[in-house]
């Protein structure tokens, strides 16, 4: 790798980390240059303004988490699926107390450019598609029991997993991700079984 793309890398991968931790207006380049060892004017050779460098940030995170999700086991029940999906989320608070950015920028939307905005649509859009497919595999086979449309919960999944996420940071408890995850949906035993 060369140092243009290390750097590059270096400086997206901190802005992730000081999104997931201070929120999108809670750095500035000095933050990154100080970080990454660069001056701060270097940063705009890469990034010309903080729009470019947050929009890129989260469409790399999009995708990261993204395949993360999809990357579960798809021959799972859907119960051990959203098991190993607020494993995932859990995880993210335990190691590092981070959020997920695509949440804690979702928080700074009225100061995000259009462009910051879609990019989060879409991640959150694909998130609630996964959860909504994971329940009506659940449905279908009779693992799971829920309350309301799967479309309808998935987005309550999704709302209740990014809520949860501050408070198990804020009370140091990464299991209230799962509570409250598993609220929302009743195991059931496997019919084909």
């Amino acid at each position: 790798m060369n140092a243009t793309a290390n750097t590059r890398d270096q400086l997206l991968d901190y802005a992730q980390a000081l999104i997931g931790s201070r929120g999108c207006n809670g750095f500035s380049y000095r933050d990154l240059a100080q970080h990454v060892g660069v001056k701060t004017s270097s940063i705009h050779y890469y990034f010309p303004c903080k729009d470019d460098l947050v929009r890129e940030a989260i469409e790399r995170y999009s995708e990261e988490a993204t395949a993360r999700v999809y990357a579960i086991d798809a021959t799972l029940p859907a119960p051990d699926k959203l098991d190993r999906y607020a494993e995932l989320l859990e995880g993210k608070v335990s190691a590092g107390k981070q959020l997920c950015i695509g949440g804690m920028m979702a928080s700074d939307l009225a100061s995000l450019p259009e462009s910051v905005q879609c990019v989060l649509r879409r991640f959150f859009l694909s998130m609630e598609s996964w959860l909504e497919q994971v329940l009506k595999e659940g449905l279908a086979h009779g693992t799971l029991r829920i309350c309301d449309e799967p479309g309808t919960v998935a987005r309550a999944m999704f709302a209740a997993a990014q809520g949860s996420m501050l408070t198990a940071r804020l009370f140091q408890e990464p299991c209230r991700i799962r509570e409250a995850l598993e609220s929302l949906y009743e195991r059931q035993c496997d019919k084909a079984a």
